[in-house]
């Protein structure tokens, strides 16, 4: 009588091996959204005490500002002087005096040095790992407290700032 051998087949084997596949693959997937959602936070942070310092000028100076050195921050040129790079190096915050949150806030619209108004963005630095956050790739406030956020396609989304 021939004894049968213990052990595991291959069926048995390649099961294991697809379930573990995919369960890490959620588990990655997972990960890598919290950590979005994290920078995130930090971006918006920059942007409430950003919108709070433009408040504090304001009060004293009756005007808005794009200088970052009447912020609190170090310029970086003299001619650019935002954006300013927030959130560990993933975001970049741009202040826009003079504009309101129908016009994007960014590189490409020309920056006044001072306004009644103003909008304060953060945008992921196209060079790292949050450029695809895709659901929430602008976030922005302005002078009234109202909170702005679009993703992928310049959709607005209210699952931003909560």
């Amino acid at each position: 009588m021939r004894e049968r051998s213990r052990g595991f087949s291959l069926i048995e084997l390649m099961a294991v091996v697809a379930i573990v596949a995919i369960a890490t693959t959620v588990a990655v997937s997972s990960y890598q959204n919290q950590t979005r959602q994290g920078r995130r936070t930090d971006a918006k942070t920059a942007l409430l005490d950003l919108a709070s310092r433009e408040e504090k000028y304001f009060s004293l100076n009756n005007t808005y500002t794009a200088s970052p050195a009447s912020l609190g921050y170090q310029a970086v040129t003299s001619t650019v002087k935002f954006p300013q790079t927030v959130g560990s190096g993933y975001y970049q915050i741009f202040a826009c005096p003079g504009t309101t949150i129908d016009t994007a806030c960014n590189a490409a619209v020309p920056i006044t040095t001072t306004g009644s108004t103003f909008v304060i963005a953060a945008i992921p630095v196209s060079s790292t790992p949050q450029a695809k956050d895709t659901t929430c790739s602008y976030l922005a406030i302005d002078n009234t407290g109202t909170e702005y956020a679009t993703g992928s396609g310049g959709v607005t989304t209210t699952t931003c700032w909560p």
